[in-house]
């Protein structure tokens, strides 16, 4: 198949030669404890799977981080009473700031990182009772 492309005014004309590849490529999933639209439980619980092994009623109670990196600031504190999406803490990764917001409303129970410390993609960052 031959296509005329124009760049910079200046126009090419090429061959493109389509090809079928031997295997389908898969799709791509993102991992279960990336974060969810708002209002839509993460797919672990929608599966009843879940990334460290427990059941999906435990998963449902706990906030994953979805980066690697170094915790900026901590919001949250254990008794604290939240809504869904309240600002839990910022995390830093590649120089760029991620929030950590609450999949769902209720009491921390427990927060497991402090400011300064390093986390790892899908830890448990904060539990809820």
């Amino acid at each position: 198949m031959k296509l005329k492309l124009t760049i910079d005014g200046q126009v090419y004309e090429v061959d493109v030669e389509v090809s079928e590849p031997d295997e389908p490529r898969p799709s791509y999933v993102p991992p279960a404890f990336m974060s969810s639209p708002a209002g839509a439980a993460p797919a672990a619980a929608r599966t009843g799977a879940s990334p460290a092994g427990g059941s999906a009623a435990q998963e449902s109670k706990v906030c994953r981080s979805p980066v690697s990196g170094v915790v900026v600031r901590v919001s949250a504190q254990p008794g604290q009473q939240i809504q869904a999406n309240d600002l839990l803490m910022v995390l830093e990764a590649m120089k760029m700031e991620t929030e950590i917001t609450s999949p769902i409303s209720g009491r921390i129970a427990k927060v497991n990182a402090q400011a300064g410390q390093a986390v790892q993609s899908g830890q448990v960052l904060v539990e809820f009772e």
